[in-house]
């Protein structure tokens, strides 16, 4: 580790491999946390490569316990985190309304890190039991069309860097790698990230898995689409920018998409939203995310046909009775 830490702090990269290898080396405990530290803390000061993330994301896809639910053609619906906007879980309620207008979902996700409250934090309070068994993932699936993959049992592996991550209290490059080792490897990739160069990487590493994708970013800085402003898509399809209109729905300013102060704060945020008891802003938020999720998924579908489908899905309850079926 010396040597790599020492070509990294001489603004050399790491090829594929190389980059593969310190990582199955992190993961079996062969270096020490001070190293550890140092090794994440590169990639906070300059920028990581494709081959880079492309390694990782080989090593942790490697090292994972495998999750086959290719049957289902299932959708990952995730953020990096680490934008420090501290919104609401809007990937998590966004792949709700998807999984309640009838597609399967494969959510990937974690406790949060740089952030409140992440996707696990939120499920646990509402009383979701994590498991990395397949039948009970595929029974999830078949009762409320989704399933919850929480990294840590997932990627047991990454135990040793679970703290250090924590310690740090910011975001580092596991913020990237997270959406890219699903262990379920879905066919389908609807990814927010918290800036364009980012949303570059991902677009080359996807391309090479021959993944559909859509890969999401607020030129305002949100790893997701928070119609505080316009946001760029890149997608299996090509570029584009959309403004909030676009999608039929209005602008919403930043404190009307706040998550709270604590894990306690962020469920309840959470529940109201599912129940109709949040804000315009809030569902707004969540249905264009989930609009721009299905028209991934339903390529021959026009914006507003698929603003349709979300919005029906939240405001019916369909998408409130996939989380009671999850919890059941």
């Amino acid at each position: 580790m010396k040597e790599t830490l020492r070509r990294l702090f001489e603004y050399r990269n790491l090829n594929r491999e190389e980059a593969k290898r310190v990582l199955v080396e992190i993961s079996s405990g062969k270096h020490n946390p001070s190293q550890v530290a140092a090794f994440m803390t590169v990639y906070c000061m300059r920028s990581i490569t494709a081959e880079e993330l492309g390694g990782f994301r080989d090593a942790m896809l490697e090292l994972c316990v495998p999750a086959d639910l290719s049957e289902y053609g299932g959708i990952d619906i995730v953020g990096t985190g680490g934008d420090g906007k501290n919104t609401f879980n809007i990937s998590t309620l966004t792949s709700f309304v998807v999984a309640g207008a009838g597609y399967p979902v494969t959510k990937h996700g974690n406790y949060g890190v740089s952030s409140v409250s992440g996707s696990s934090n939120v499920l646990e309070k509402l009383g979701y039991a994590f498991s990395n068994d397949l039948d009970r993932l595929k029974r999830d699936l078949d009762r409320a069309g989704i399933c919850f993959l929480h990294a840590p049992l997932f990627h047991p592996s990454m135990k040793n860097v679970g703290p250090i991550r924590k310690e740090l209290g910011i975001k580092t490059f596991f913020n990237m790698l997270g959406p890219l080792a699903n262990p379920s490897r879905p066919r389908h990739q609807f990814l927010g990230v918290l800036n364009l160069e980012l949303a570059r990487l991902y677009a080359y590493i996807n391309q090479q898995h021959d993944i559909n994708y859509a890969i999401i970013h607020a030129l305002d800085g949100y790893d997701e689409i928070s119609l505080t402003g316009p946001f760029k898509i890149y997608s299996t399809s090509g570029e584009a920018i959309y403004q909030p209109a676009d999608l039929g729905l209005s602008l919403v300013p930043a404190e009307a998409i706040y998550g709270g102060d604590s894990p306690d704060e962020a469920a309840r945020i959470f529940r109201n939203i599912l129940y109709g008891e949040g804000t315009r802003e809030q569902e707004e938020v969540v249905i264009a995310n989930a609009a721009m999720a299905i028209r991934l998924l339903e390529g021959n579908k026009s914006v507003a046909d698929c603003v349709e489908a979300a919005t029906e899905s939240l405001r019916s309850g369909k998408a409130r009775e996939v989380l009671k079926k999850l919890v059941s």
